[in-house]
C-alpha cells in the first residue's frame, strides 16, 4: 500500500531512522491535511508544459502531488537529514528532482535553465516561516518565473496583499506589488500541521508582471520607498529627510499635490514612483 504523506503516524518511523528533529531556526512545519497540498497543486494550474520550483519539500507531500502535474519538479531542501526521507517517499519519481542545499545561494535563473528545459517555470511551496521575506525577494528578483504560488503566515499575506491606507500595508506590499499582482487564494489553520504553529497560514498566489508597474528607476523607488517606512509615524517630509533633506523632499511633495502632513502608508505605489521622479529632478536619490 502506498504511503500517505500526510499521515504524521506513517512518517514517524521513517523520520526517526533517518534522525530527524524539527528545528526552529528552520522553519520547519509538515503539512498533515491531505486537502492542502491537493489544493495547492490544483490551484497552481500546472500540465505537462509545466516546470515547478519547490522549496522545502519536507517529506513530500507537496512534491508528489505537483509531479503528477507537472512536466517536472525541482525542490530544493537544506535538511540533509531529510534525504533519506525524500528518497522513500518521492525517490522514485522520474520527474522530481532535488537540490540539497540553500536556496538563498542558488541561481535560481541557471538552475531553472539547465534542470527545466523547454518548459514554463513556476514557483508552488509551503515556505519555511523563517525564510520567507529573503526567500521571496530572491524569487521576485530572479524575474524568471510566470507565476509564484506560496503558503505563508497569514500576516505575511495581509502584508503581501495590503493596498494603501490598510494597517498592513508597507515596504513589502509595495515590493511585492512591484513585481506581481498578489491575491490570497485560502486559508490553512494551525491543526493542518505539525508541529502545530501558533498562528494561521495562508496560500498566495502571485502572478509576475512582464514589465514594471510605472515608469521610474527601479532603485530610487526602492530608496524612497524604504525611506518612506523606516520610520513610519513620521510625516514623509521628515521621513524623507535622510534621503534628500527636509526642505527638498516637501517641495517634491508639494509638486506632487500631496499634503506635506501626509505619512508613507497614505501614498499607493502609482504616488511612490510620481514622488521618486519629482525627487529625481532636483538630485540623484
Amino acid at each position: 500500500m502506498a504511503m500517505d504523506l500526510c499521515d504524521y503516524d506513517q512518517m514517524r518511523p521513517l523520520l526517526e531512522r533517518a534522525g530527524f528533529r524539527f528545528s526552529k531556526s528552520k522553519g520547519q512545519n509538515f503539512l498533515t491535511a491531505a486537502w492542502v497540498p491537493e489544493r495547492m497543486a490544483a490551484e497552481a494550474d500546472l500540465g505537462p508544459g509545466s516546470g515547478v520550483v519547490e522549496i522545502g519539500p519536507g517529506v513530500g507531500c507537496l512534491t508528489e502531488r505537483l509531479a503528477a502535474r507537472a512536466g517536472k519538479v525541482l525542490c530544493y531542501e537544506v535538511d540533509r537529514a531529510l534525504e533519506p526521507v525524500l528518497a522513500a517517499t518521492v525517490g522514485g519519481l522520474d520527474n522530481v528532482e532535488i537540490v540539497f542545499a540553500d536556496v538563498m545561494s542558488r541561481d535560481l535563473e541557471a538552475d531553472a535553465a539547465e534542470k527545466l528545459p523547454g518548459l514554463s517555470w513556476s514557483v508552488c511551496a509551503n515556505l519555511p516561516y523563517s525564510i520567507t521575506t529573503p526567500v521571496l525577494t530572491k524569487l521576485y528578483q530572479a524575474r524568471c518565473f510566470e507565476s509564484i504560488m506560496v503558503m505563508v503566515q497569514q500576516e505575511v499575506a495581509r502584508r503581501m496583499c495590503a493596498g494603501a491606507g490598510e494597517k498592513d500595508y508597507g515596504a513589502f506590499s509595495l515590493l511585492t506589488q512591484w513585481y506581481a499582482q498578489p491575491e490570497t487564494v485560502f486559508s490553512v489553520g494551525p491543526e493542518c500541521f505539525v508541529p502545530r504553529p501558533k498562528v494561521r497560514s495562508a496560500v498566495v498566489r502571485l502572478s509576475m508582471r512582464r514589465t514594471p508597474p510605472a515608469d521610474v528607476d527601479e532603485r530610487a523607488f526602492f530608496r524612497t520607498v524604504r525611506a518612506a517606512f523606516d520610520q513610519r509615524r513620521k510625516t514623509l517630509p521628515n521621513a524623507l529627510e535622510g534621503l534628500c533633506g527636509k526642505e527638498r523632499a516637501a517641495e517634491a511633495i508639494r509638486a506632487c499635490g500631496f499634503a506635506e502632513t501626509v505619512r508613507g502608508e497614505r501614498l499607493s505605489l502609482s504616488d511612490f514612483a510620481a514622488l521618486t521622479r519629482e525627487l529625481a529632478k532636483y538630485e540623484s536619490i
